[in-house]
């Protein structure tokens, strides 16, 4: 039985094998079709290497295919012939190309010779022959005119930095000389240099001042940093000074005062902007207008006021308000922008009892182009005794510029009850005290501020004495009217500017 067995293994070797020396054999000779082999072989042609099939140009330059075998024996590499690799290389006689894939594969190659370079010439000149007149005057005149515009675009450019160096040098000069730059004031540089477009002095102008600046005394402290009176040209100046940890409110604070048109009589005045090293840190400043009578804070924790003079303080806000939230269209126009920090500290008085809206680091601004609002890169809110209902509760959104500007008003209600309760009527007035001083402490949380605001709908007192002012009855009711609690039924800026302007044209307001 093993004997068997064996002999059935020796059997079914011998037969595969023979199997495989038979594939072998025929997959080694590989049929080529042949246009020269005669008709006994069919056409045909066996070779152990591979096909090709070649085009060349004849002697009357008609094409000639070729149909031929390459044996192995003239392959070299066997694997890769150079003479394969090389005729696929096209010339302007000859393109070759060989296979080996399977049976008669050189009938399926069409290999055909490149266009002569006259041809392509007559191509081109053909094609240029069908261009319009107006192709090719945008193909001649195209270039041209990127030139042109390139050109002036230099050139406007570098008379710019010429018309600055030689102003620089003249300024510099004259300082030199102990003269003043421009005039005997930093308004006269103001007049001549900005026509009034809220961006402050050239930059140039701007360092040199900056550098002259002579600190005299400190007028206040925040928690951006200091406020310190300078002299600059024996002309006094209010300057900034933010601690480097806070560089993002200066820059937005700078970015928003440089806004085209933003200058106005009832928005702090911006002079210019620079960082000092001073050898331990560097200062960022913010160099403004001096206003002596300091914030609205100050003034009316020392003074009362008339009802004239509450008159003139309420319009001048008011005023200010609706300019900043006021969108100028033009070719030099101004984004509407939201304040989103208003409060008595935030509001500088006037020797003539009109009040400046200062402190913009935290303002926002709509762009009507893309419909969005700028909001600053900045983690801080707004005071949190000032912050509006909306805000409190997180409600607001802040995709809609417009709710920027109502919670504006709802603190402008705050302030203008501030100034009111200050209000000097037949000799009665109450001390000062900030809004909501009864209901939550000196420095509230957000969570009390919510409770008393938006839970118990709670605002400062209304006194009844008031009512026997005329002009006291109608900041009252505009009050009201600026810290609803529903956003959109508070009134805009513009018409609180509007309402308390009517009552002042009339001229029988009973102020006493």
């Amino acid at each position: 039985m093993f004997f068997e067995m064996i002999m059935k293994i020796h059997l079914c070797t011998g037969i595969t094998f023979a199997i495989i020396f038979s594939s072998l054999s025929s997959i080694s000779a590989l049929k080529c079709h042949c246009d020269i082999c005669g008709d006994v072989s069919n056409h045909t042609c066996d070779t152990d290497g591979m096909c090709f099939t070649s085009t060349s140009m004849n002697n009357k330059g008609v094409p000639v295919h070729s149909y031929r075998c390459l044996d192995k024996a003239k392959m070299f590499p066997p694997e890769h012939p150079l003479w394969c690799l090389k005729s696929e290389m096209s010339s302007s006689n000859l393109v070759l190309i060989c296979c080996s894939d399977y049976d008669y594969c050189n009938r399926d190659l069409h290999p055909t010779l490149p266009p002569a370079p006259e041809a392509t010439v007559n191509h081109v000149k053909s094609t240029e022959e069908h261009l319009s007149t107006l192709e090719l005057a945008i193909i001649i005149g195209g270039p041209l005119c990127f030139v042109c515009i390139a050109a002036v675009v230099v050139l406007s450019m570098w008379q710019q930095k010429h018309r600055l160096r030689h102003y620089r040098q003249q300024m510099e000069s004259e300082m030199v000389m102990g003269h003043p730059v421009l005039g005997n004031s930093i308004r006269d540089m103001m007049d001549m240099t900005t026509s009034g477009s809220g961006s402050g002095l050239p930059l140039l102008v701007q360092r040199s001042i900056a550098r002259q600046i002579q600190l005299v005394e400190i007028i206040g402290k925040g928690r951006y940093g200091e406020v310190w009176q300078g002299r600059w040209n024996g002309e006094p100046v209010a300057v900034k000074i933010f601690s480097s940890r806070d560089e993002r409110s200066w820059f937005r604070e700078v970015e928003i005062y440089q806004t085209v048109m933003l200058r106005h009589e009832n928005i702090l005045g911006f002079v210019a902007a620079d960082n000092k090293d001073n050898g331990t840190w560097t200062q960022l400043w913010l160099i403004t207008d001096y206003h002596e009578n300091g914030s609205l804070f100050d003034y009316l924790s020392q003074f009362s006021v008339d009802p004239n003079g509450m008159y003139k303080m309420a319009y001048s806000i008011a005023n200010g308000l609706a300019h900043l939230h006021m969108e100028i269209i033009g070719t030099q126009g101004k984004p509407a922008i939201a304040h989103r920090d208003l409060k008595s500290k935030n509001i500088l008085v006037k020797t003539n009892g009109t009040c400046a809206i200062a402190d913009l680091g935290l303002a926002v601004r709509f762009d009507s182009m893309t419909n969005s609002v700028d909001i600053p890169p900045n983690p801080r809110v707004g005071t949190k005794r000032y912050l509006a209902p909306e805000v409190l509760e997180e409600t607001m959104n802040i995709n809609h510029f417009d709710c920027f500007k109502r919670a504006d008003v709802y603190a402008f209600g705050l302030v203008l009850w501030e100034i009111a309760w200050r209000c000097n009527v037949g000799g009665i007035y109450e001390e000062y005290q900030l809004p909501y001083n009864d209901l939550v402490p000196s420095d509230p949380t957000i969570e009390e501020m919510r409770k008393v605001v938006c839970l118990d709908r709670q605002r400062p007192p209304i006194p009844n004495r008031w009512q026997t002012c005329e002009v006291l009855q109608i900041i009252s009711r505009v009050i009201k009217e600026c810290w609803y609690h529903n956003p959109a039924a508070r009134l805009t800026a513009l018409r609180i500017k509007k309402t308390i302007a009517n009552y002042g044209a009339q001229g029988d307001l009973k102020l006493s």
